[in-house]
């Protein structure tokens, strides 16, 4: 059986009672731990750390990370401006997305830092901000990712400009007076240190050829494991496996590149628990299985159903003077009426059941799915069935459940539909 990782049964029961059920509860000092982790990346010529804030983009978070010193990554021009509204400064912003947004020129106008991820984008830029520095994101031709669905480098990837096509970025940069003065490459996911030794490698190699460029990103994707049997990321072995070939680099091409590293998932992973309720306790007879419904599912927690992902799950009980009772074998089942709302898929296969052996469950217990601050409420199918979001919580470094955002209301589901007459 698995063990809460910063939440006691007490404090579980009391985040329920007070803000309801399902609710994400989220770990002040995990947070501030990993930032710290982040920021003592090995580095021998400058660092820069951003947030990936599509991982969860709450602005108590983002806050937290901006004041132990972490910059900003955006996926969009609306997290680029739901950081500045969270008092983020736009020059700690940098946007690196698929969609350009409308707004671009007001974004950069106020300082925010801008990627190109494609030769358009390059080109939509120059046009906009001539004879100006600008970053370019090279797909270096490697990737890594336990599934396709998060392997954002190679070939099957559309992520950043194909690594062919420098010829292009040369040609735009030079009609349009730019300075590509920072690079950029993202793989996806991975904790092997032979990895991003190749991925630094391909993109040093690409860096040589743009002499402009003093500042290197190596994206982010840096494994978390949220079950015991998973492998995690060093990242002081990575670092140091890295730095030699920085200093190569510079030895090489007279450049000491600035280092510039943007996980999501290391920093918030483990550092989130959603608390569900038993709501229901079902079963298909002896040859088939027991099912814990819980009041959560897909709509909070989409990564089973997607990727077939692992989340370690603890049921506690409703009531502190209950007694302990044994273990049973259980699927996990969320609340919407869809087949795939699993929180308990085989490892890597959103198409099978694996149960968990959890503690006897009764309906009205409660039910902890860990590893749930990043890629949880951030990319979960929202209202669903009508479902509202549900509320977050920070627990704070003093120990206090602090509400940091509300739970949603039916109104605010529908409120920009408009009815027939």
């Amino acid at each position: 059986m698995e063990s809460l990782h910063f939440l006691s049964d007490a404090q579980v029961r009391e985040a329920s009672r007070r803000f309801g059920s399902p609710v994400f509860v989220y770990d002040q000092n995990t947070l501030e731990r990993r930032a710290k982790e982040v920021l003592a990346f090995p580095n021998l010529y400058g660092l820069t750390a951003r947030y990936a804030m599509k991982a969860l983009p709450s602005a108590a978070v983002l806050q937290i990370f901006s004041r132990a010193g972490l910059h900003i990554d955006a996926s969009s021009g609306f997290e680029a401006e739901r950081a500045m509204m969270a008092g983020i400064p736009p020059s700690h912003i940098q946007l690196t997305a698929q969609q350009l947004p409308e707004n671009l020129n007001a974004l950069v106008s106020k300082g925010m830092r801008f990627n190109a991820c494609s030769l358009h984008q390059l080109e939509a830029y120059g046009r906009l901000f001539p004879h100006t520095e600008v970053s370019v994101r090279i797909n270096p031709g490697l990737g890594s990712g336990s599934t396709n669905r998060t392997n954002v480098g190679g070939p099957s990837s559309s992520f950043g400009i194909w690594r062919e096509n420098l010829g292009d970025v040369v040609q735009i940069a030079q009609k349009h007076g730019l300075r590509i003065t920072r690079m950029h490459t993202h793989i996806g996911s991975g904790s092997d240190p032979n990895v991003w030794i190749n991925c630094a490698n391909l993109s040093l190699a690409i860096a040589a050829t743009l002499p402009e460029v003093t500042s290197l990103s190596l994206g982010g994707g840096y494994k978390v494991a949220r079950m015991r049997d998973e492998p995690s990321a060093d990242l002081q072995v990575i670092g140091e496996k890295v730095l030699p070939e920085f200093e190569a680099f510079a030895k090489q091409h007279g450049r000491q590149l600035h280092l510039e590293v943007e996980p999501g998932t290391y920093l918030v992973a483990n550092a989130g628990a959603l608390i569900s309720t038993a709501m229901d306790i079902t079963d298909t007879g002896a040859e088939g299985y027991s099912f814990i419904k819980i009041d959560a599912g897909m709509t909070e927690v989409l990564r089973p159903s997607l990727y077939g992902a692992q989340h370690p799950i603890i049921s506690v009980a409703a009531e502190p003077d209950q007694q302990q009772a044994g273990t049973r074998e259980y699927i996990v089942a969320g609340h919407c009426c869809e087949s795939g709302d699993i929180i308990t898929p085989e490892p890597g296969n959103p198409e099978a059941l694996k149960p968990r052996a959890l503690r006897e469950t009764a309906i009205g217990d409660l039910i902890v799915i860990e590893g749930a601050g990043a890629y949880c409420a951030s990319m979960a199918s929202k209202n669903y069935n009508s479902f509202p979001e549900c509320p977050e919580v920070l627990l704070t470094s003093n120990g206090e459940l602090k509400l940091i955002r509300k739970r949603q209301t039916l109104d605010q589901i529908i409120q920009n539909e408009v009815a027939l007459d």
